[in-house]
């Protein structure tokens, strides 16, 4: 099987030029290496024919901090997925913008959007150095056609998407600002390998839109926690009392109800079933 896709001449991104960075005016930069394509979960499981064949139609691009490389509403002719550094997932909105996602390497963006054919649901722009792959939209759907276990990946993906969005939408509708911050900096300390030391990858201000609050309301809730075992001096976090921090959780707050049913006799209340990590 032999996909047919767009090229792009090779050339460097600078951070600059937006039209480089959109998928009107195609995604420049140079051939990827299959092996690259493959570490990005989405193609893992991929034929070595398959991978080779999309690898040849695929571009990457070294950007640097702040390139817009997905305009809002958009076409969508390109599927794009991170190899290195971090990138931002945001809404515009009468010059308002708000994050709706950060992303790490082996992260695969708006892949709804390649799949349904729709305008690019959001924009993206690269919030450190990164290293963006390009591949084209329809290869990828070409491949979804004829192969059973990309079709199995994608939509594997794309329920692993769906799931974190029930989630985003849970907290933000049952749990206050405080216990966001809170549950972050707890999943952010695991990612971080669980010492209770870490940088916040990213100014407050952003952190804040990430979790859908003001950044008044960041600072509140921020100060409030240093009597939760948190202190934040810049970007350094440092959890010194985890069970404090945990106490001001959901989970915390589920314990708490479960321990109150124990001791009354009462089934405890709560969200059933496991929680789904973006």
């Amino acid at each position: 099987m032999s996909f047919s896709g767009s090229t792009a001449t090779d050339a460097p991104v600078n951070a600059g030029e937006r039209s480089q960075h959109s998928t009107r005016s195609g995604f420049r930069g140079r051939r990827v290496d299959p092996a690259k394509l493959r570490s990005i979960p989405l193609f893992a499981q991929l034929a070595i024919n398959h991978l080779n064949e999309l690898a040849d139609l695929s571009f990457q691009s070294r950007l640097e901090p702040r390139s817009l490389f997905i305009e809002e509403n958009e076409k969508c002719d390109t599927l794009h997925a991170i190899l290195e550094g971090t990138a931002e997932l945001f809404s515009s909105y009468y010059g308002q913008e708000t994050v709706i996602d950060i992303v790490q390497p082996g992260a695969v963006l708006l892949l709804a959007s390649v799949i349904g054919g729709r305008p690019q649901a959001a924009a993206a722009r690269t919030l450190s150095r990164a290293r963006i792959i390009a591949v084209p939209a329809s290869a990828i759907c070409q491949l979804f056609d004829r192969d059973r276990a990309f079709a199995h990946a994608v939509a594997t993906e794309l329920s692993r998407t769906v799931c974190g969005m029930v989630e985003e939408l849970r907290n933000l509708k049952t749990r206050t600002s405080l216990e966001r911050v809170a549950d972050w900096l707890l999943e952010a300390d695991a990612q971080s390998g669980g010492s209770g030391h870490f940088k916040l990858p990213f100014g407050k201000h952003k952190l804040a839109s990430r979790l859908g609050m003001t950044a008044e309301s960041m600072s509140r809730s921020l100060r409030s926690l240093a009597d939760h075992g948190v202190l934040v001096r810049g970007r350094d976090v440092t959890i010194t009392d985890r069970a404090a921090l945990v106490s001001r959780t959901e989970a915390g707050g589920l314990v708490q109800r479960e321990n109150a049913g124990r001791q009354g006799g009462t089934k405890p209340t709560g969200w059933a079933g496991s929680s789904t990590q973006p």
